[in-house]
């Protein structure tokens, strides 16, 4: 099991729930269902000697129910930029067979039951965790842009964190206001709805930072 990988980077959650993501408390999705995203901006990264800097990857997905219900869908989307080597070694990464048991693509593996083929496209990412404002596109794919929660009386930014001591996917995060349309495999469209972001790093041992 134990590969040598590592990914440092910027990380970004949306959802379809409201703010403040319940699956972080261990309660069940808004909706019912959980819908969303996930993105990174890999600034430091490795799969054994396969250097990852400067890469993006996301991935949309589609749960009945409540994440740990498990039956979800999901559909890797990969940096057009990667080369095989690097596709390759993120695939790796992805599937959970190179992490320990309890830790974030690990955990993904077994409640994700359908995986969608992967795409390969040009993909935008900006990230701003302090201002919380994120953008990613992916194109023909997916568009979610990410805004700080607005006062409903005022209209001022609203600042909130979530904090994770023994998290799996971060230790920290801004909580802000996402919209999301996905146009891939897995379709669907959200306004107003939740993101986290944060800066993480991930090993197979888990959450190192």
């Amino acid at each position: 099991m134990a590969s040598d990988w590592r990914l440092e980077g910027e990380w970004i959650k949306n959802c379809n729930c409201a703010f403040g993501c319940p699956c972080d408390f261990n309660a069940l999705p808004t909706h019912g269902s959980c819908k969303g995203m996930v993105g990174m901006r890999i600034t430091k990264g490795h799969f054994g000697s396969t250097k990852l800097d400067g890469l993006v990857f996301a991935a949309t997905v589609d749960f009945p129910g409540a994440l740990h219900e498990g039956n979800g869908q999901m559909q890797p989307i990969i940096d057009e930029r990667a080369t095989a080597e690097q596709r390759e070694a993120l695939f790796n990464i992805l599937s959970g067979k190179n992490s320990a048991e309890g830790t974030l693509f690990q955990i993904f593996s077994l409640i994700v039951t359908k995986i969608h083929d992967p795409v390969f496209v040009p993909i935008e990412f900006s990230f701003d965790k302090n201002g919380r404002v994120a953008k990613l596109v992916a194109k023909g794919v997916l568009e979610t842009e990410v805004e700080p929660i607005k006062n409903p009386v005022t209209g001022t930014p609203h600042r909130i964190q979530v904090v994770m001591p023994e998290g799996f996917e971060h230790r920290g995060a801004e909580v802000a206001s996402s919209n999301i349309r996905s146009t891939g495999a897995i379709k669907y469209e959200t306004k107003g709805s939740h993101s986290s972001l944060a800066n993480v790093v991930q090993t197979p041992d888990g959450v190192a930072a």
